[in-house]
């Protein structure tokens, strides 16, 4: 059933072969207006996802000897990549307006509880879509009669996202259900299980971080309000649990994919294969991580062979693989014979690609060098279905990495390193890491200890922590590198073009997506360029200036 299914609703409620009004409700509009914002389909999981905001978030990587692209992919404008992207955010919207419609007063299906529901989904929708792209059309979106709306400044977008946080939270105030009998949302609500009060938490949540994301920013004025209130409610705890959406293997993948759909279909070891981000791998690994063989897999390791044909950047292209593997703290051999220099890796280690090498770097990056994504990442459709990881909407962990930064920074007081601990440990929850080791790495890692330090080096240590946190939300984990600066190393870019692939960015860190073709259409599109900046991937959006 699709939005479109209630025209003519009220003729199927007076023929006695179809539904009755009592057999029907807005819970069977819920789950396809959730879904396909954290699940799209396999050809939107491919290039927003994969080639965009994962990589960008330095978490996967292309560019390997069996990669049909050099990791220069993304980072180079394309038209018909970018596009993907932009439609899908762009085009999301009607769904997410449309679910409003029919719950809102007067609406088919009008029930107050779902119109909070569509109002939060609103909100988590036009985070991605502003932090993707900065000005997009909210303000004047879908209201009747206006075809081509404005572009909004991404802090008023922020506040209209607040207003309709706080909205939705009053409407649902003490509530626990959105109704009873076919009334309740149940299993049709993918992310909460129809429980209104975590929904509340999830808005309070949401609150929180996009006043924490906006606190500072050129023009502030409402981020520490958001975030004092936000503070002083309910948020995300370990009692709720974290806001995530299991995936479903039965629906086709050009409904709803994930990783695994994109894995198997292009053939596992080459085509669309993809490897582990050197600074990820490198984190987890330097602080004895239990997430590590969550996350990713040993490399297979081997012999790998380096011929010397003449060209003047050989050695120095040799001589960055070598000083990947001693980054990684690897094991390993090297021999030279003549033109030819072998290394040898055994097998069993954690060892990560860098990201953006070009494509003339492509043949010395050897796919079975580096580590790839767990089988709870890549699993193939139809099977180890309650292994799979789930999509995170919202996790309690950041609600504590959030509350954490709040004491570091003084806005609020309390035990800064006992909330980071929890943050921790909730974190290490989605991935079944035991709360044993989740204990003993916050005991031992030095990443996990803001006891201590400057206020800088603390909140460095915070942002790595989210930024571990959303492996697999790459949309997130992008934003929280351009908020933050950390990890500094991806955020820094890149320069030798002789290993790396600068590409329109001339190196610098990716900052935003450009708008999609059909944007253009509206010619309101020159105003919000004008504003914001050029319709370029450099151009810093508020919220990181």
């Amino acid at each position: 059933m699709t939005i479109s299914c209630t025209k003519d609703f009220d003729a199927i409620n007076t023929n006695n072969s179809g539904f009755t009004a009592s057999e029907v409700s807005a819970k069977y509009f819920l789950t396809s207006t959730q879904v396909g914002l954290y699940a799209p389909s396999r050809y939107e999981y491919w290039r927003a996802h994969l080639i965009h905001s994962d990589r960008y978030a330095g978490h996967f990587c292309f560019g390997h000897n069996h990669s049909w692209w050099s990791d220069g992919l993304g980072y180079d404008y394309s038209a018909g990549y970018t596009d993907a992207s932009y439609d899908w955010l762009a085009g999301y919207f009607g769904r997410v307006k449309g679910f409003a419609d029919l719950t809102k007063e007067g609406g088919e299906f009008e029930n107050q509880y779902y119109y909070a529901i569509s109002l939060i989904i609103k909100g988590l929708y036009y985070q991605v879509y502003t932090e993707t792209f900065g000005m997009v059309p909210f303000s004047e979106a879908g209201v009747d009669g206006i075809l081509t709306p404005k572009y909004d400044a991404q802090k008023d977008i922020y506040k209209g996202i607040i207003a309709d946080l706080d909205n939705a939270m009053s409407i649902i105030g003490s509530a626990e259900k959105t109704g009873i009998g076919v009334e309740d949302a149940g299993d049709n609500d993918v992310y909460c299980g129809g429980d209104l009060q975590k929904w509340k938490k999830l808005a309070n949540t949401l609150k929180l971080r996009i006043g924490m994301r906006a606190l500072g920013a050129s023009g502030d004025d409402f981020a520490s309000n958001a975030i004092t209130s936000a503070l002083a409610a309910p948020l995300l705890d370990e009692t709720s649990g974290s806001v995530v959406m299991k995936k479903d293997f039965v629906i086709s993948e050009w409904a709803s994919a994930s990783y695994g759909d994109i894995w198997h279909d292009f053939g596992v070891g080459g085509g669309a294969s993809w490897t582990m981000g050197a600074t990820l791998i490198n984190l987890l690994r330097d602080n004895n991580d239990p997430r590590l063989s969550a996350y990713a897999l040993p490399a297979p390791g081997g012999s790998f062979i380096f011929t010397d044909d003449g060209d003047a950047n050989f050695q120095e292209r040799l001589n960055f693989v070598i000083a990947t593997l001693d980054d990684a703290n690897a094991t390993y051999t090297v021999t030279t014979s003549g033109a030819d220099t072998t290394i040898d890796v055994p097998s069993g280690q954690y060892i990560g690609q860098p990201s953006r090498v070009n494509g003339d770097s492509y043949d010395f990056m050897r796919y079975d060098m580096f580590s790839v994504p767990s089988e709870a990442v890549t699993h193939k459709r139809g099977t180890q279905v309650d292994t799979a990881y789930p999509e995170i909407v919202l996790s309690s962990a950041e609600s504590y990495f959030l509350q954490a930064e709040a004491v570091v920074r003084g806005i609020e007081s309390g035990d800064a390193q006992a909330l980071l601990a929890s943050g921790i440990k909730e974190a290490m929850k989605l991935w079944n890491i035991s709360t044993g080791d989740a204990d003993t790495y916050i005991a031992n890692a030095p990443i996990a200890d803001i006891s201590s330090g400057t206020m800088d080096e603390k909140l460095e240590k915070i942002a790595l922590q989210r930024w571990l946190a959303d492996y697999t939300d790459g949309f997130e984990a992008w934003a929280v590198v351009r908020d933050t600066g950390y990890p500094s190393e991806l955020y820094a870019g890149v320069s030798n073009a002789t290993i790396f692939a600068l590409g329109n960015l001339n190196g610098a860190y990716p900052q935003r997506l450009r708008y999609g073709s059909g944007a253009q259409a509206n010619p309101n599109y020159s105003t919000a360029v004008s504003t914001q900046g050029p319709d370029v991937q450099a151009t810093k959006l508020w919220f990181a200036k």
